[in-house]
């Protein structure tokens, strides 16, 4: 592939099928819940992706024994319940945010002493709360760089305490992180929040997972969550989802050239918080019924849409989506409640802002989000800052205006490697 995307431009309506590959945010807690159950797991539909990739050669590393067989989507994990087979390990998670949080609490829960780096990307991501978190219950962390941040050394904690204080309002894999690794400990583990947790939906999915594997958490009003002792995780076979937050941009493509499309195997009830973008979509004008096969979304006559002001607070990876339909709004959308995306793969708030002003697009920053004003985007260059969500949403303005082009299109292979042959699949029907 070229080191850009020219996407190419579509001004009649798209009408099409697709099937997308399993989620990533459920790939990495089966991962890992997989890891610490008491028996063989199998997971089907698994996402391979840059971070699904990175979190089991990381398992492989700590000396767990994976079965692989990528054509058919599945892995098969071997736990040892709850033991890490090698004590000492050096990791590398590339980019992977999850992986990066999920491994750190299950290691510092550990006997072990463990090494993890990770990309330049990865390194600059906030992870402060998880580590005072940790080192609060007894674990020991040795900088290797700058403070708080990747890469680290851990030496693992015999749980000194069985209470901590968290703050999540940053990112709610925090508090996933803890939750996931928190049952190892000989007592009951309280996780007592410190002020408000972001993106509960991903708590409730986590939740809900490792209640499917055998562990039950009370959630007290995302205040106070408590793990009861003497649980762990029962291996079982597993089919994960497929992934919502990629659907977003193909629900996103009917709407905006007014055409309709199935999304194959989505729920209603998914798992996923990104579910609840559906109902952004219908303040659109989008008509959704959920099918045998999945959604089926009919987009609004013409593709012509209102401006809308939307709370994403329970959805913020899809601020880009919205943002990249933001310009052919009828009036100005106003995206609110999604301060942490400055946190995330980039900082997405100036990113976005940075890029519509490149298309000749006015938005501005608020406190908690932004505001985009309409109007015709121009011919442009899209920088994506090695961001996946960049690269994917950016790419719906091209179907409505010509010369768009993405930059480092290979960036999707975080998440969806192959989201670019997709996209022209269904744009040359």
């Amino acid at each position: 592939m070229n080191n850009y995307y020219l996407v190419p431009q579509r001004l009649t309506p798209l009408n099409f099928e697709v099937d997308l590959p399993g989620s990533k945010s459920i790939t990495n807690r089966v991962l890992l819940i997989a890891a610490l159950a008491d028996r063989p797991v199998k997971l089907r539909n698994v996402l391979f992706s840059g971070d699904g990739l990175s979190f089991m050669d990381s398992l492989r590393k700590l000396g767990f024994r994976l079965e692989i067989n990528e054509a058919a989507k599945q892995v098969t994990v071997y736990g040892l319940g709850g033991m890490i087979p090698n004590k000492k390990a050096e990791l590398n998670v590339g980019s992977a945010g999850t992986a990066a949080r999920f491994l750190t609490a299950m290691l510092a829960l550990s006997d072990g002493s463990f090494l993890i780096n990770a990309s330049l990307q990865m390194q600059s991501r906030p992870m402060k709360p998880l580590i005072e978190g940790l080192t609060r219950l007894g674990a020991k962390f040795e900088f290797l760089g700058e403070r708080d941040k990747l890469p680290y050394r851990i030496k693992g904690t015999d749980f000194r305490d069985n209470q901590v204080v968290l703050q999540a309002n940053i990112s709610s894999q925090f508090l996933s992180a803890l939750l996931l690794s928190g049952y190892k400990g000989p007592e009951q583990l309280e996780i007592i929040i410190d002020g408000e947790v972001a993106a509960k939906p991903y708590v409730d999915m986590t939740l809900k997972i490792m209640s499917d594997f055998g562990i039950d958490v009370e959630n007290h009003s995302y205040q106070r969550f408590v793990i009861p002792k003497g649980q762990y995780y029962h291996g079982r076979d597993y089919t994960i989802e497929p992934d919502v937050s990629n659907a977003a941009y193909f629900l996103a493509m009917a709407a905006l050239t007014g055409g309709s499309v199935l999304v194959k195997d989505v729920r209603l009830d998914s798992l996923q918080g990104d579910i609840k973008f559906l109902n952004i979509l219908k303040q659109l004008g989008c008509e959704i019924e959920e099918r045998d096969e999945g959604i089926f979304l009919r987009g609004p006559v013409g593709g012509r849409f209102p401006g809308i002001d939307a709370d994403l607070g329970d959805t913020p990876d899809q601020t880009m989506t919205l943002a990249a339909l933001a310009p052919f709004a009828d009036g100005p959308t106003r995206i609110r409640n999604v301060g942490i995306i400055k946190y995330h793969e980039s900082n997405r708030i100036a990113a976005i802002i940075t890029e519509l002003a490149k298309l000749g697009i006015h938005s501005e920053e608020t406190d908690d989000g932004l505001i985009i004003y309409p109007g015709q985007p121009q011919e442009a260059a899209i920088e994506t800052y090695d961001d996946h969500r960049m690269a994917m949403a950016f790419s719906l303005i091209g179907l409505k205006a010509p010369g768009i082009k993405i930059m480092n299109p290979e960036c999707t292979a975080k998440t969806f490697k192959d989201y670019f042959q997709v996209f022209d699949e269904i744009v040359n029907l």
